[in-house]
């Protein structure tokens, strides 16, 4: 040749450059899979050699992006509650009569509540036991009253901000910006539980996300098409062409470089670049799933895919994963009776699907899901919607949990009530800290642990009492 071809535009003549293959996820996806480090972890009788379904847990975590309107998911029936909850809603409050009426058994006092009317499988799984409400939880430095609120004293940093809060939510820890997932530090001390260290055990449904961020271990970010695995263009493909392609490729990175970055950089894009084919392969060998989700939905083919890489655990050889998904669209400003039924079908639709695909597989009770969304939102209409808050409702189903339960406090929603800042912003009365502990607890973290995944948690609960933070890990 008489030119030479720098290697970059090299790599884009053949249909390898990163506008073939998505820079971001084909970068993150492949990366990740290959730069894994063993983490430390504390004795773990349960672990075996063998992740049969006795010993396999996995947390999802689901992010309603935006600030879930959840006192609008969650409402009281009773009709003194209901009344209070009417007069700060106004034209925002769902009819007493279209609630779907729930039967906690921990409720007292002549209380009632009911959900969305878009929520009718949710409702099922609830009185079924197999789903429970988190009331008023909340990012929280310490326990906090309005004379500390007032006082600013030890309040999360970005109050009302989504970027702040969405972080805080994922970190749980507010009075930093610069903190890791929790996911991520609990991964830090249980990813050496999994026999394959290839394997992240953090996977994204969803991108690049802060939850599953640890000092050691990365998300490992998995599409949503084919078998999930983030492939070169054309890597399936027999084709002489593509074949071509691909032998190209593999020369270029088993070639010895002089410069150590880039012998370096070769070896963990070819080591990545074959770990993603055997995750690929693993995922396409995995236990069918003749569950039925809706294709045309992002957030059911998140949950899908999901189902897909835990039906292929015993070929991956795990024991534990976390999986990332997102459903947004809860910046509920204006139009928000409409765009949030919509949300909370989706929801309702798709957590039941998930369900239905967890118990296909065997493992609904090794599969704990919970929501976390940036904030609840003001009680107070702004004409057409709601603005930012703190406190909201969360939801959590499967293994974790007593079902059939609301944890924590339930606020009365009248305006100017000992929790209201302003407009029914509500302090939450509950930590995200106490709430992930019980989550954590559940999924193979001694208590010794908690320490490093949820720092702050000692300002809410004391290790060594005999009892949990929320009283519900079984």
């Amino acid at each position: 040749m008489g030119n030479k071809i720098k290697r970059r535009a090299f790599l884009n003549k053949i249909g390898l450059g990163c506008a073939h293959v998505g820079a971001v996820s084909f970068l993150s996806g492949m990366t990740n899979m290959g730069l894994l480090q063993a983490a430390a972890s504390a004795n773990r009788s349960w672990v075996t050699s063998s992740p049969v379904n006795g010993n396999y847990k996995a947390l999802v975590c689901i992010l309603l992006s935006g600030g879930n309107d959840s006192y609008n998911m969650l409402i009281p029936k009773d009709n003194d509650s209901y009344n209070d909850y009417a007069a700060s809603r106004t034209n925002l409050a769902i009819a007493q009569e279209e609630l779907l009426a729930i039967n906690p058994l921990n409720t007292s006092g002549g209380k009632e509540y009911g959900l969305h009317p878009s929520m009718p499988k949710i409702k099922s799984l609830f009185e079924s036991e197999k789903l429970s409400f988190v009331a008023n939880i909340g990012s929280l430095v310490r326990p906090t009253s309005m004379s500390d609120y007032l006082a600013t004293i030890d309040l999360p940093l970005g109050l009302y901000s989504h970027s702040d809060q969405k972080a805080h939510w994922q970190t749980s820890i507010p009075d930093e910006r610069n903190a890791l997932g929790w996911g991520g530090r609990l991964a830090d001390l249980l990813s050496s539980n999994n026999n394959n260290q290839d394997i992240s055990m953090n996977i994204s449904l969803d991108g690049l996300n802060l939850f599953q961020r640890g000092n050691d271990i990365l998300p490992y970010t998995a599409s949503t098409s084919a078998n999930g695995s983030v492939l070169l263009n054309g890597a399936s493909n027999t084709g002489f062409y593509q074949t071509l392609k691909r032998e190209t490729i593999d020369d270029i990175l088993e070639q010895s470089y002089s410069n150590a970055l880039e012998q370096a950089y070769a070896g963990v894009l070819s080591d990545s670049k074959s770990k993603s084919v055997e995750f690929d392969a693993a995922i396409a060998s995995g236990t069918p799933i003749t569950t039925v989700f809706d294709e045309e939905d992002s957030f059911q083919k998140q949950l899908k895919m999901a189902a897909r890489i835990m039906a292929a655990r015993n070929i991956l050889n795990v024991c534990n994963q976390t999986f990332f998904i997102q459903l947004g669209g809860f910046d509920a400003h204006d139009n928000n009776l409409i765009e949030h039924s919509d949300l909370l079908q989706r929801l309702d639709n798709g957590l039941d699907n998930f369900r239905l695909a967890l118990e296909e597989l065997g493992i609904e009770n090794n599969v704990t899901t919970f929501t976390m969304s940036d904030f609840g939102r003001k009680l107070v209409s702004n004409g057409d919607g709601s603005d930012h808050a703190w406190g909201g409702n969360a939801l959590v189903m499967g293994g974790a949990v007593p079902g059939k339960h609301l944890i924590g406090d339930y606020p009365e929603l009248y305006l100017g009530s000992p929790l209201d800042t302003g407009g029914g912003r509500l302090i939450p009365t509950t930590s995200t800290d106490e709430f992930y502990a019980e989550l954590a607890l559940w999924f193979g973290a001694s208590e010794s642990d908690l320490s490093y995944i949820l720092p702050n948690l000692s300002n809410f609960w004391i290790p060594g009492q005999g009892y949990t933070p929320l009283g519900f890990t079984v």
